[in-house]
């Protein structure tokens, strides 16, 4: 808690240059641009995923992908997210493209509360098709080196009673680049009609 009042300052205008960053992300997709800039290179990992096996970075690669940063006992934002997140899935199940040409991975940033069988009742909540989607666990400071290197995802303390996050999703090239952060709060801009086609649009990417 010390850290997070020590630091209070630098965390809330990192997050509103990321705010900024994920709405010109937004403005740049939606203005027609043929390819999205590369923002940066995911780092590997290996996680455990919901049925106890581990998953590496190159399991994940070769379809594009959105990357979700949580925890199962948010009060607020990650289990709107999510549900966001299950929308999508369902609009990408309707064509098909759902767990053949796209996935997701939603990677818990608290593993102490986590445990598998908490994220599986977490992620049946919203319906997820494990076939498609990636439900993940590791060492804390593993997976919040993850989030901010690769992802810009700041995330503060170090439970459930004092977390601080960005509420940002990354979208991942096949090639494991990143290519995409959009604030999950902007609903009027980052919905699951817009997140289904940045994804189809990777997926057709040359």
């Amino acid at each position: 808690m010390q850290t997070l009042k020590r630091y209070k300052w630098t965390w809330l205008m990192l997050l509103v240059a990321l705010g900024l960053a994920a709405y010109l992300a937004v403005g740049y997709w939606n203005k027609g641009n043929d390819k999205l800039p590369v923002i940066g290179e995911v780092q590997d990992f290996t996680l455990e995923n919901v049925d106890g096996k581990p998953i590496t970075l190159a399991d994940t690669e070769g379809k594009p992908r959105l990357v979700y940063f949580f925890f199962t006992e948010c009060p607020d934002v990650c289990p709107i997210t999510t549900f966001m997140l299950s929308q999508t899935q369902d609009l990408l199940k309707k064509d098909g493209s759902f767990g053949k040409d796209v996935e997701f991975v939603s990677i818990s940033f608290d593993p102490l509360n986590d445990t598998r069988e908490a994220i599986k009742a977490f992620a049946d909540r919203f319906h997820a098709d494990y076939s498609g989607w990636y439900f993940l666990r590791g060492d804390q400071e593993q997976v919040r080196t993850l989030a901010a290197d690769s992802f810009k995802v700041l995330i503060y303390g170090d439970n459930k009673d004092n977390f601080a996050h960005a509420n940002l999703i990354g979208l991942v090239d096949r090639n494991n680049r990143l290519r995409g952060l959009y604030d999950a709060g902007d609903t009027e801009n980052v919905t699951p009609e817009f997140l289904a086609g940045a994804l189809k649009k990777l997926a057709r990417e040359s």
